[in-house]
Formats: C-alpha cells, structure tokens, sequence
C-alpha cells in the first residue's frame, strides 16, 4: 500500500456497480471474453460478489478472475465461487511474517488463511503472485515455490515496475527474472513448459524437476518481447480506461456512461491508442500507484 494508506471509502467519482457492469456488457460486445476484478483490494468494495456475479451473467463472458491480498477471503471465496469467478490470484510476497508485516500493514496468517479458503472452495486455478523485491524477499524465492508446490499452485515471480511514486520501494529493489530463475535452479531444475499451461498472460512457465511444481517469471521490465501479445485494456476505479500499463494515456469513460454517449466507441478509441510496448525503460514516472490503476 502507499505510504500512510489508511482506509478504502467508496467516492462520488468511483463507477457504481452499474456503470462497471454496463461497461463490461459493451466490451464482451466488441468481443471481450475475458474479465479480472482487481486493485487496489477487490474485496474492500461491499458490493464484490454482485458485481462478480453480474458480469459472469453478461453473454459471451468466458472467464472471470479476481486478484486479492487473500485477507477477506475466508468470508467471501466460497460466494465469489458461487458468483461466477474462476480463478484466483493471491499476492504473497514472502512466509516471513515481520517481513509481511513491514511490507503490506497485514497479518501474514490472514492471508495464509484467505489462501487455504481458496483453495478449499474450489475455484478452477489459484495462483500466487509474489514481487521480486532485492534485499527483501530474495531468500523467499525457494520456500515460496516449496510452499505452491505442496499446495499444487502455481506461482508466478514478478520484476518490480516503477509503479509507485515516492513509495519505498525503488530501483535498490530490483531484482530480474534471470537472477530469480538462476536462485531458483540452483535448488531444483526448471524444465520449461512447451505450452501455454495458465491463460494467455505473459507469465512463462517452468515445471521443478522433483516436485513438479509450477512456476513462472513475468519479466515487464527485462523482457524484451513483453508487450508483444499484450491484448489488455485496464478500468480504473475512477472511471478511466487506460490502454497500457506503463503509460499515461486514459480514456475517461463518465462522459460516455453520463451523457448517453456511445461506450463501444470510447472503448474502441482505446484500443486504437494501445501502444506497441510500456516506457518503464524510458525513465517512466507514474502519475498514480498502482494500487489506482489494477494489476
């Protein structure tokens, strides 16, 4: 969380359920087949599972997903199963619990506790997602692929993005997926997996010679071929469409939403402005954390 983040408060200018459901039924008109709720934290909205179930009730939605911090889940995994959410992303940067503390203000068994209700109510795929952090959690890349594996998860190493401006964490942090993976075989082999096992996202996935584990690296910054079949479009909470992740470009969806403007055509202005690859190598500065924009 930024610094001195205290609480969630649901304002005047964050969409409603409604605006959020009528701008997924134009984007599964235009072809959208895929949809993820995510932060920020999901699960602080009150309204989650409706907003869940609504969408999975929209034609043509094949695939819902939710990311999480997994510390609502113990309350809310079994109805976001039953609303129509099928997999599942949970952050966990570490299984030291001082060093979860220091890094997200939660407790680290809340969040082992939200991941066990994930798996317990059954969702098609729960992966877990931890934040390459140099100095930090560098000796958590062997326990935490040990503890997916037991549990037979997948979990995905992820490069630190200049995501956070003035927050603690900066390039002192970074730490590449080549490092990680070069720790990590050095522990077990890692024998690549000839196809796409998860989903189409740019997670390449390895399997762990002896407990056949599954991980994966998500390479944003040192990837070169990155952006090459990014086919996302991000709605932030606020109402804006942002086409990449890595720029500043946003479409600003209340006009549309207020006014009886065309949705479809404002989503399509997006996607005409989507650029071929993120600037984070181009000293990028974030005009807002990503806990504003959505993982």
């Amino acid at each position: 969380m930024p610094e001195n983040y205290k609480s969630w408060t649901q304002r005047s200018e964050h969409l409603s359920a409604d605006e959020i459901v009528r701008i997924a039924v134009s984007a599964a008109d235009l072809g959208f087949r895929k949809f993820r709720l995510t932060g920020g934290e999901p699960l602080l909205r009150s309204d989650i599972v409706s907003i869940a179930r609504r969408i999975w009730d929209i034609p043509g939605v094949q695939a819902l997903g939710l990311s999480t911090n997994g510390l609502l889940l113990p309350k809310l995994a079994e109805p976001l199963k039953q609303a129509g959410v099928r997999s599942m992303n949970i952050s966990l940067d570490t299984l030291d619990a001082a060093v979860y503390q220091k890094l997200t203000g939660g407790r680290l068994g809340a969040a082992l506790a939200g991941i066990e209700a994930a798996l317990a109510a059954g969702f098609e795929c729960v992966k877990l997602n931890c934040v390459l952090l140099r100095g930090i959690n560098d000796e958590q890349i062997i326990p935490l692929a040990e503890f997916a594996s037991a549990r037979h998860m997948p979990v995905r190493f992820i490069e630190l993005m200049p995501l956070a401006p003035g927050g603690p964490l900066d390039e002192r942090h970074f730490l590449g997926v080549d490092e990680a993976m070069t720790l990590l075989a050095r522990h077990d082999t890692l024998e690549a997996a000839t196809s796409k096992p998860l989903g189409h996202g740019p997670a390449r996935y390895y399997r762990l010679g002896r407990s056949g584990g599954l991980v994966g690296f998500i390479g944003a910054v040192t990837c070169a071929d990155f952006c090459a079949d990014c086919n996302k479009l991000r709605l932030t909470a606020d109402g804006k469409l942002r086409p990449c992740l890595g720029r500043h470009g946003e479409i600003d969806l209340h006009q549309a939403l207020r006014s009886g403007d065309s949705l479809p055509a404002a989503i399509l202005a997006a996607i005409a402005n989507k650029p071929e690859h993120h600037a984070f190598a181009e000293d990028f500065t974030m005009n807002r954390p990503m806990t504003a924009i959505g993982g």
